[in-house]
């Protein structure tokens, strides 16, 4: 206490200064109307700056939990799409217009590599949230990969960018079927192979799900043609394709559960069996 004493007996002549200076400016923003309005503006543009930042650093910490309530919110409406589509469509698989066939369960990426040859990535959800192996994984944009391995709160996903993982998918303008497969190189990028070269492309065509396998629903956007290339002999085109999914801004993902895949498969191995 006795050194701040001190310091304002040091300093009295500074402080008295102050104290008029400050006063002075009080009686001009009184009684001169320029200064006032003025003075009121440059209070409410520093006023609008600070409330401004103290919202925006708000709005940064609640980023996460908006995420995960959107994230949430998108694999909701995928189930309520599904369950739409079956309704109207007479030859639905489910053969029930009261139940879809597929669920959809929100999840967060906590681990993800994509400039390996073979990415994969890690969900917070396993098998106590009712996920397996060979269940698909979606973004917001397309496809992500599938379901690996599980243990009870976690789970491992082979990744798009993994160089055995191929996709059945199709070519939406001409309804060619085909495969996707990354070749290890960019990640923003894969080839679709088997194209027959009598088939006509052309730069940005959308490449989809074909819906033949267990792991994805039919129409999941897979990638947009980018390149075109034809040997003249070749039997098929060389066609590299623009992914969909940005993999290195993937937080959250949409795992797919297809509730007739393991009857499916079943059915399709004992036919393979037999011949």
């Amino acid at each position: 206490m006795r050194q701040l004493l001190l310091f304002i007996y040091n300093y009295r002549a500074f402080f008295v200064f102050l104290v008029f200076e400050s006063l002075s400016a009080f009686l001009i923003v009184q009684n001169q109307n320029y200064h006032k309005a003025a003075f009121i503006n440059s209070s409410n543009v520093l006023v609008g700056s600070v409330v401004e930042t103290t919202t925006n650093v708000s709005d940064y910490f609640s980023l996460k939990s908006q995420n995960e309530v959107l994230s949430i919110e998108i694999a909701t409406l995928k189930e309520r799409l599904a369950l739409f589509e079956e309704q109207v469509d007479a030859t639905q698989v489910a053969g029930s217009s009261k139940d879809t066939l597929y669920n959809y369960l929100s999840a967060k990426v906590v681990n993800n590599s994509f400039r390996q040859l073979n990415n994969y990535l890690t969900l917070n959800k396993g098998i106590k949230d009712g996920i397996l192996a060979n269940q698909g994984v979606i973004g917001v944009d397309g496809i992500v990969g599938k379901i690996r391995s599980a243990s009870k709160n976690f789970s491992i996903v082979v990744s798009l960018l993994h160089t055995d993982f191929l996709v059945s998918a199709v070519h939406n303008r001409s309804g060619t079927f085909c495969t996707t497969n990354w070749d290890g190189r960019d990640p923003g990028f894969a080839n679709l192979l088997y194209v027959p070269r009598h088939v006509f492309l052309n730069k940005g065509d959308s490449v989809t799900t074909s819906g033949y396998n267990s792991i994805f629903p039919a129409d999941q956007l897979v990638g947009i043609v980018e390149e075109i290339n034809t040997s003249q002999n070749a039997t098929f085109h060389d066609i590299r394709i623009k992914l969909a999914t940005d993999f290195s801004q993937l937080n959250y993902v949409t795992v797919v559960e297809n509730k007739l895949a393991v009857q499916k498969d079943s059915l399709e191995q004992n036919a393979a069996a037999i011949n």
